[in-house]
């Protein structure tokens, strides 16, 4: 099974950090961001990797290569012009060539074991996402989760940045630019999205705040 980490995005809530340094080299607790999503997936047994860039991608692809010195393969799906979450994967999909993958955000700090992520979706389903419920900082949820199924929209839970997604999620994904985030409503309508939910650490570092908290956080630990 093959993953796709996303990392194409300007991070612009951490400007100035992101003016020069693109968000998943952001060093935490000592190595790059990127670098610990890598180590996990590699530790669940997934070592053929793909890596959408766009904001100063270059100095992803010099810091990381093609993974040899990680013992993974990375690949790397070069965007133009930002296409978004979706619009990202969708162009990846001729990498990524598998029907079903690992999907995981570039910038989040988790402590979630990618080794209990389903290795197969239920039948039918397009989608199986990892939930957190949701951080104070949030006013609103993302899906309700019963009974390992995403019901509805909305709820107390957030998509966690970690799933095992089908291609055909994509089968009718508009051209160009557009977020991931409209295909699992849509999916989650025709019921057809399991989950589950993970009550440990999980940081998504999307502020300043945050990534003082994520290194503070993996500086105890």
């Amino acid at each position: 099974m093959k993953a796709m980490v996303l990392a194409a995005g300007r991070g612009s809530r951490l400007a100035p950090l992101t003016d020069r340094t693109p968000k998943p080299l952001l060093p935490v607790a000592g190595k790059p961001l990127i670098l610990h999503t890598i180590e996990h997936l590699k530790a669940a047994g997934i070592s053929q990797i793909v890596i959408n860039t766009h904001h100063l991608g270059g100095q992803i692809e010099a810091a990381l290569g093609n993974g040899a010195e990680m013992g993974v393969s990375i690949q790397y799906s070069r965007e133009a012009e930002l296409l978004e979450t979706g619009g990202g994967i969708k162009k990846a999909l001729p990498l990524l060539k598998d029907e079903v993958f690992v999907l995981c955000n570039g910038d989040i700090y988790s402590d979630f074991d990618l080794q209990t992520l389903p290795t197969e979706l239920k039948a039918g389903d397009l989608a199986h996402l990892v939930l957190v419920p949701k951080p104070q900082s949030r006013a609103h949820g993302d899906f309700v989760c019963y009974e390992d199924r995403v019901v509805a929209r909305g709820g107390d839970c957030v998509y966690a940045g970690v799933a095992l997604i089908h291609a055909d999620l994509f089968q009718f994904a508009p051209a160009g630019a557009f977020s991931l985030r409209d295909l699992l409503f849509d999916a989650v309508a025709n019921q057809r999205v399991g989950a589950h939910i993970h009550h440990g650490q999980w940081i998504d570092i999307g502020t300043p705040e945050d990534y003082r908290r994520a290194n503070a956080s993996l500086d105890t630990t």
